[in-house]
């Protein structure tokens, strides 16, 4: 006997909403949280596009802390390079309160049928005749589930990619370590988010600041470690004291990023993964909740057709594959090459690019759109990469 149409493992973004796109056609769904309360605690800047958002839920003040109009770009000199928020494609529309917004998916999820567990981890995964059988931990006790489908949505360290073989295997150059802080008492445009970049600041990543209304801010730090000469925190820690000495801190999170770009295959037979699990944040930004919550949809999706066609091998869910890698799969390639590029230049030559583009009205705020500036203005350093920027 089936307990399960579909379980789904992690209430992040990219779990709830596969759950919810399940449940909503008919299939029985599972959804477990490994932590007691969905959205604690929270692990990035919370930034995400407008348009992005929008395709899937209508933006509400009870979750949106900002709404974005601009960015800034600061080179180690000091040059400043501004980009708006006017056309579709942005990458940052508004900053959002994750412990709420996190909530309002799974209670999406909820709604449309979907059965929510917290504090249950999954802790063994066995296939058997066709189909797997999930071992999970809820409450202290362990009891095993039958399912169809598996959907790991489980973050960067996915316990179901690597019970279920998929290849999600992590180098050094290929994860940023992160940390930031929640702050106050700090000055900033609270329209305005801005990124600080170069080796300067942050050794294969950058310094950002979110703002999270009009007297906060999330002020974080990715690192890539093969490339720092100290953690993540003794770079922010040093870049709040010059920046901010009287700033305020009320809250920290930590955590890791994967910076890999498009892996291979998210799938095997039963398990489709989505969100960190699979690698599917910006090799440059980190930024990963659109993508999750687009991996989540069409895990969701795919799912309901293989409980309709009965067919829960590799072969048939790779048509998940091509999904996510025909819409943002291939933003994702395109910027782990660029992110290549960017990590080879040194603080002068990011001083001289952000330098010439200073002044300059760039009306989209997108890696794309940048880079194709940057193409314009010095065709030499990104000519190898001219066919990814059309």
């Amino acid at each position: 006997m089936i307990d399960y149409d579909v379980i789904v493992v992690g209430a992040g973004p990219a779990g709830s909403i596969a759950a919810k796109t399940a449940a909503e056609r008919g299939l029985k769904v599972l959804l477990i949280e490994k932590r007691q309360e969905i959205g604690v605690p929270v692990r990035c800047a919370e930034g995400v596009s407008r348009n992005g958002l929008e395709q899937f839920v209508k933006p509400d003040k009870k979750w949106i802390a900002s709404e974005i109009e601009s960015a800034e770009i600061i080179s180690p000199s000091g040059y400043r390079v501004e980009l708006s928020a006017e056309r579709a494609g942005n990458e940052v529309g508004y900053v959002l309160e994750r412990k709420i917004f996190d909530r309002f998916l799974a209670k999406l999820a909820s709604k449309a049928g979907a059965e929510v567990l917290t504090k249950t981890t999954a802790v063994d995964l066995k296939r058997e005749d066709g189909f797997v059988k999930l071992k999970i931990r809820s409450m202290g006790e362990v009891e095993e589930l039958k399912t169809r489908i598996v959907i790991g949505a489980d973050g960067i360290e996915s316990r179901i990619g690597k019970m279920a073989g998929i290849d999600t295997t992590l180098k050094p150059n290929e994860i940023d370590s992160c940390v930031q802080y929640l702050m106050t008492n700090i000055d900033f445009d609270e329209r305005r988010t801005y990124f600080w970049i170069g080796k300067k600041y942050a050794p294969g990543g950058y310094i950002w600041l979110f703002p999270k209304g009009k007297d906060a801010a999330n002020v974080g730090v990715g690192v890539m470690p093969s490339l720092a000469e100290k953690n993540a925190k003794w770079y922010l820690d040093r870049f709040v004291r010059e920046k901010f000495p009287d700033g305020e801190i009320l809250e920290v999170v930590v955590g890791g990023v994967p910076v890999k770009g498009a892996i291979e295959t998210a799938v095997t037979d039963n398990v489709m993964l989505a969100g960190d699990a699979a690698r599917h944040a910006d090799p440059i930004t980190g930024g990963g909740i659109i993508n999750a919550m687009k991996a989540g949809y069409f895990a969701g999706i795919t799912a309901f057709e293989a409980v309709k066609a009965g067919d829960y091998s590799k072969k048939f869910l790779q048509r998940y594959d091509e999904r996510w890698k025909n819409d943002f799969g291939k933003n994702l390639v395109r910027n782990k090459k660029i992110q290549e590029k960017l990590l080879k230049l040194d603080d002068d030559v990011i001083d001289r690019l952000a330098q010439s583009l200073e002044g300059l009205p760039i009306e989209e705020m997108s890696v794309r759109r940048l880079a194709l500036e940057v193409f314009k203005k010095h065709p030499r350093i990104f000519w190898d990469l001219k066919e990814f920027l059309k």
